[in-house]
């Protein structure tokens, strides 16, 4: 069966609206996986693409579009969460601590896979922006392909950045190997037609601490209280409230403090279950908090990690600083997925 037919069961099996979008997605892919090199490809020197790149708005399916593809794929083949791969090599790099790093680390991703799929593309901080374009340059040298999801076209990626020069190289790497294609939706799939009830409380008063209370006691009933230490790097992050997977946290303790994407991983792998309160409006005064929390969102969700919020405001009137307008759609659209109650 070719991955049409296949899409079309799946779509069928999972009740899920087919789309000509959709369709012509999946029928690249196949394109991208099967290459065979013809008289004419070589004739008009089209080289192999060894990376997929998908973007499109928020909640538009691109996500799903790819785990049916790699799910059905039998090759050596790795997916990761974008934050996860970059803090991988940075403590590859860390450890060998030679000019040889880049190369090493591609040679040790040959050895284990043919393909790496990295979820949620973004790019915020110089140091990966200044590294990506000559490890991604070793990687298609290595013959190793990528599929890419993001929101972001790709001229757009580290917009507005530090030493944004710096990052052009990957931009030019990833043209010349790269099939790029947006996946158009009118609707946000995770929110459309939804009628399960949320674990949101909103607004911030004492009514709804009255209620959050209320709540955490019953999803911590008969768990018993423990007080974890997180290490990450020679820090330490105390979870003072930890019932068995389930851990609460004030909006401050996450996003207010000196953490990033390992801090949130390791977190992340510790729970099932968090409630997260007093999540404020956003505007440009807090940014840099709200960029953890946008970056904490993506990797609770990766993680499959349940949750429960008090909010200064319900979703829809939840506001954004400038920066991060474009970003924090997706951030909104993961949240009222991660909040309905099963």
């Amino acid at each position: 069966m070719n991955l049409q037919d296949s899409f079309k069961e799946f779509c069928n099996k999972n009740k899920l609206e087919e789309n000509i979008q959709q369709k012509e997605i999946i029928n690249l892919l196949d394109k991208f996986f099967n290459h065979k090199e013809t008289f004419l490809s070589r004739l008009f020197k089209q080289r192999e693409k060894f990376c997929f790149y998908l973007y499109g708005k928020v909640g538009v399916g691109k996500t799903m579009l790819l785990n049916f593809v790699y799910d059905r794929l039998e090759i050596k083949k790795h997916r990761q969460h974008f934050n996860e791969f970059m803090i991988n090599f940075h403590d590859f790099r860390h450890e060998k601590k030679d000019n040889n790093t880049i190369s090493a680390f591609v040679k040790k991703l040959k050895k284990k896979y043919d393909l790496i799929y990295l979820d949620e593309f973004q790019v915020t901080n110089i140091v990966d922006a200044m590294i990506l374009g000559k490890l991604f340059e070793v990687i298609f040298d290595e013959k190793i392909k990528i599929i890419i999801t993001t929101n972001t076209k790709l001229n757009n990626l580290y917009k507005d950045g530090l030493q944004r020069d710096q990052f052009l190289p990957f931009i030019s790497i990833i043209k010349k190997f790269s099939l790029q294609k947006e996946l158009l939706l009118k609707d946000d799939y995770r929110i459309k037609n939804n009628e399960k009830l949320q674990e949101i409380f909103f607004p911030l008063n004492e009514k709804t601490t009255f209620r959050i209370n209320k709540r955490f006691r019953e999803i911590t009933r008969n768990k018993n209280k423990e007080r974890k230490i997180v290490t990450t790097k020679g820090r330490d992050f105390i979870i003072e409230n930890f019932y068995s997977g389930v851990a609460r946290f004030n909006f401050e303790d996450l996003c207010d403090k000196n953490l990033g994407a390992e801090d949130y991983i390791n977190i992340a792998n510790l729970c099932n279950h968090v409630l997260i309160e007093d999540i404020p409006k956003f505007n440009n005064d807090n940014s840099n908090q709200q960029l953890r929390f946008i970056t904490l969102i993506d990797i609770f969700y990766e993680k499959k990690v349940r949750l429960t919020l008090s909010l200064e405001e319900n979703f829809d009137n939840l506001s954004s600083s400038n920066k991060h307008l474009e970003i924090f759609k997706r951030t909104v659209s993961r949240m009222f997925e991660m909040t309905k109650c099963p």
